[in-house]
């Protein structure tokens, strides 16, 4: 029997290679060069495990971290740690999204809480019970131009082989607030391995020792989405391939990149400034959470 072999081309060869080949093509098509920063900031320890963003206004963000029921406003531009509330008890928190003055949190189990008027003693607070039918959730945005809120499953909706290599993102109707009946969208394995085949785009590969087909490796396990502001496309991170994709609002692929797993160990959270400026946090794990600076070209 032929045994799987994994080859990873090496990784650092190849980052260099497609640094160098693709980059300016990648700026281009979504106006960011992910193999340079334009910032790079080590985040406080208290955001070691951080999981989720969403930008408060042009200076600020809002974040939560995957163990504690705490919500963060940090200033992106003086970088520093502005603000601390309690919002509710340990849990594993995983997505945040602002709406006007309420607050979103996902928690993996699919609960949804909302902070209205987050910033006030008095904030009050609600939480739904989404019925998301996958056991870990952890993408959340809003989607302004629908009026909803969008929850991104980390892996398979059910048991079977027909789940397999689906992955989905639900709507959540504030007016109703109410999860769609369907997916809002639904991206299929193959298709995106095609897609990443038939562009060129490099990333490591599994293949057997006698075939000389190569075939993309990627599970993508959605750890955070969030809807640029300027071009209204769909980004979508998953962490543990070190890949983002972007998609545009018909759900259809545009852009699959391989992350530097050195700027990017794990990447959950991303969020955009109004001016299109791009943040991507890292959880620190064996090393310093950090927050990366895309300026928007």
């Amino acid at each position: 029997m032929i045994k799987d072999v994994f080859v990873i081309l090496p990784l650092i060869l190849i980052l260099l290679i497609s640094n160098t080949a693709f980059s300016k093509t990648i700026e281009k098509k979504i106006g960011y060069n992910l193999s340079k920063p334009d910032a790079i900031v080590t985040l406080p320890s208290i955001l070691h495990e951080i999981s989720g963003l969403t930008n408060i206004d042009s200076n600020t963000f809002a974040c939560i971290q995957d163990e504690n029921g705490l919500l963060f406003i940090y200033d992106a531009v003086k970088n520093t740690l502005k603000e601390e509330y309690v919002f509710h008890i340990d849990g594993d928190y995983e997505g945040i999204a602002k709406v006007d003055n309420t607050i979103y949190v996902l928690r993996s189990d699919g609960i949804l809480f909302e902070i209205i008027d987050y910033t006030s003693v008095n904030f009050r607070l609600n939480s739904y019970m989404t019925g998301v039918p996958a056991n870990n959730n952890e993408g959340l945005c809003f989607d302004k131009t629908n009026n909803r809120l969008l929850i991104a499953c980390k892996g398979k909706i059910g048991k079977g082989p027909q789940f397999k290599d689906t992955r989905v993102i639900y709507g959540f109707d504030l007016k109703s607030k109410r999860l769609s009946e369907f997916p809002v969208f639904e991206f299929d394995l193959p298709t995106l391995k095609q897609f990443a085949i038939e562009n060129n785009i490099i990333l490591p590969v599994k293949t057997k020792k006698k075939d000389k087909n190569a075939e993309p490796i990627f599970k993508m396990r959605t750890s955070a989405i969030a809807i640029n502001p300027i071009s209204q496309k769909l980004f979508l991170l998953s962490a543990s391939d070190h890949i983002l994709f972007v998609f545009n609002r018909k759900g259809e692929v545009e852009l699959i990149e391989y992350l530097n797993p050195e700027l990017f160990n794990k990447a959950e959270g991303i969020t955009f400034f109004n001016n299109g400026d791009m943040l991507i946090t890292n959880e620190g794990q064996d090393k310093k959470p950090t927050l990366l600076r895309f300026n928007y070209k």
